[in-house]
């Protein structure tokens, strides 16, 4: 396993060199090098309550979707939350923003409700003490993701309202992804002490976060140019 940020960047960085500028893995990687980026800024900044836990969280919750994409390369089967992005990444009706936003979604609404988990089994600690903290990285990625509209925005000005695109993005919010993945922590540290339970749970979130994921990567056609 990674040990520090550091190393989920470069590893990143690894999975960028070996795709072309327009895969839909690729666009995700590079909003996600620049919100890994951002947390490392702020944890030097000592904006987190725990920086030790917040790393610990950040390479645990990097490690998922880094897994997702070497087990989709070596032919192994990917979570499904994943399947839509990495089967769909060359889809020349698919447009950037869709990938960007298909990939938060799979790594915010099913990833990081797994790592909050993972991360309190690994330091000892209660759930309730990551929250603080779970906010915080929650900010990084917000602070991203206005950026992340803009520069993929498929123009200089706001989408048409007619543009099949401008409902596809409305429709899916980080702010309430990020709540739900909460919500999901709780429920599966509550169910940690029972097996099937606890399996079924992650075996459904998976499920629904990928059937979310599929509808996000609908073809809306390529891009016209003026």
């Amino acid at each position: 396993m990674m040990t520090d940020v550091g190393g989920v960047l470069g590893r990143m960085r690894g999975v960028a060199a070996g795709l072309p500028h327009g895969d839909g893995v690729a666009v995700f990687n590079r909003v996600y090098v620049s919100v890994t980026e951002e947390v490392r800024r702020r944890m030097a900044d000592g904006h987190f309550a725990d920086r030790a836990v917040a790393g610990e969280l950040a390479v645990r919750f990097a490690g998922r979707y880094l897994a997702a994409v070497e087990d989709d390369a070596a032919g192994r089967r990917p979570p499904a939350c994943w399947r839509p992005l990495l089967r769909l990444r060359a889809h020349p009706g698919i447009r950037p923003l869709q990938f960007a936003v298909a990939g938060i979604n799979a790594h915010v609404g099913h990833d990081l409700a797994l790592a909050v988990v993972d991360t309190c089994r690994a330091t000892g600690r209660e759930l309730a003490d990551l929250e603080a903290d779970f906010d915080r990285v929650g900010e990084a990625l917000t602070s991203i993701e206005v950026e992340v509209r803009e520069l993929l925005m498929p123009g200089p000005d706001l989408l048409e309202a007619a543009d099949p695109l401008t409902h596809l993005v409305g429709s899916w919010s980080l702010a309430r992804a990020r709540d739900a993945a909460w919500a999901a922590s709780r429920l599966l540290w509550a169910l940690r002490g029972t097996d099937d339970a606890y399996d079924e749970c992650v075996r459904r979130l998976d499920a629904g976060v990928g059937l979310v994921g599929r509808l996000l990567l609908t073809p809306v056609g390529c891009q016209s140019t003026p």
